[in-house]
């Protein structure tokens, strides 16, 4: 609702808070994975939920200033950017580490019906008593969720001394030295790259090609949080690294399609189904990045190749979002939609090769008997 009240100020005023939101996951991800492993998960959860859900509140009176909403935007994000790794490490220690596939999928499906009720109940109250009171309440919801943090008794502790784990960088070293991890996430990056040039335009393109209002976009937005659902349940029951890798490539090739749906056929009814299919790969993909990252990662530094992985695929994101506002300057939000659907698609495909590759790689015997030695 943030960004359809944007869209008429200016395609860069959505950009920028696009832009506001994921450069903490970014430039903070050392850090931010670094306090993961070293401080009590659960705890760093509840704190920076709090953190983010002031700084959504205090946007309520500031909607006159943009750079103001721009600003605690970016304080918001510098809460997820802690908040989205100590979460992802938390979740085995939760669910177990046999059931943390699973685990991942229930997060994911709460997250969405959360996210329906959210975007759906949003966009009446955007609609009714306006931006600021829809505002408001989404502040008191991150409030609400540190409250039920704190009857959850699961606690992920680090252990060891500072001295002798490895520099916050490690998560980054880590990713880039495991083949198949690495080919996953770098392909996963290069679809989010070039698809999420459509969360800039799907405002403008509801707008100004369906000729709907905020309860149109909210049902758009809902089509795709309904097959995030579907798509979280889709793999909840995945085992193994070439299930999970495989998976995460080809829901990017399917996301591709997606996008290009509303693209070829500017109608609702086609809008929603392209929608729809997008939300289940989007599920498919989250579960998946976090399931690889999990199954490839000693548990001692998750947290740091958790916030690793997140900053590359963000960082892709924010290329992604910060091309589409000058995209939709020169270019139509239906033509945005055409090229982020193209780019997922190939890049989709990529991924596909790529994991391939490295899965053959691993399981050729020259390479099994190097990394034995």
């Amino acid at each position: 609702m943030l960004l359809f009240w944007a869209t008429p100020i200016s395609p860069l005023l959505v950009a920028a808070i696009l832009v506001a939101e994921l450069l903490p996951l970014v430039l903070g991800a050392p850090l931010a994975g670094a306090l993961v492993d070293r401080l009590p998960n659960r705890r760093l959860l509840i704190t920076a939920l709090l953190f983010q859900g002031v700084a959504i509140a205090a946007i309520a009176p500031l909607m006159g200033q943009p750079a103001f909403v721009v600003a605690l935007v970016f304080v918001s994000g510098c809460g997820r950017a802690v908040a989205v790794p100590a979460t992802s490490a938390l979740v085995p220690h939760i669910a177990g580490e046999e059931e943390a596939t699973r685990g991942y999928a229930w997060l994911g499906t709460a997250r969405s019906v959360g996210n329906i009720a959210g975007l759906t109940g949003g966009a009446v109250l955007a609609g009714i008593y306006g931006h600021p009171a829809a505002l408001l309440i989404d502040g008191c919801t991150f409030i609400a969720y540190a409250v039920l943090l704190v009857f959850v008794r699961s606690e992920r502790r680090p252990s060891g001394e500072h001295a002798t784990r490895p520099s916050a960088l490690a998560g980054i070293r880590h990713v880039r030295r495991d083949p198949v991890l690495f080919a996953a996430i770098i392909g996963l990056a290069l679809v989010v790259g070039a698809v999420v040039v459509i969360n800039v335009a799907d405002p403008a393109f509801v707008r100004y090609v369906l000729h709907g209002d905020e309860f149109v976009l909210g049902a758009m937005q809902a089509c795709w949080m309904v097959g995030i659902l579907l798509g979280n349940r889709l793999v909840a029951r995945l085992k193994t690294v070439p299930e999970v890798a495989y998976w995460l490539a080809i829901s990017g090739v399917a996301t591709g399609v997606a996008v290009l749906i509303p693209a070829t056929f500017p109608l609702v009814v086609a809008a929603g189904v392209g929608w729809l299919i997008g939300g289940v790969s989007n599920g498919v993909g989250n579960v998946t990045m976090n399931a690889i990252v999990r199954l490839r990662t000693p548990e001692e530094m998750r947290g740091r190749a958790f916030a690793a992985v997140g900053s590359m695929v963000t960082g892709a994101n924010l290329l992604g979002t910060a091309a589409a506002g000058g995209l939709l300057l020169v270019i139509g939000p239906r033509a945005v939609f055409a090229l982020g659907g193209t780019g997922a698609l190939l890049s989709g495909v990529a991924c596909l090769v790529f994991v391939r590759r490295a899965l053959k790689r691993e399981k050729s015997p020259a390479v099994a008997e190097l990394s034995s030695n």
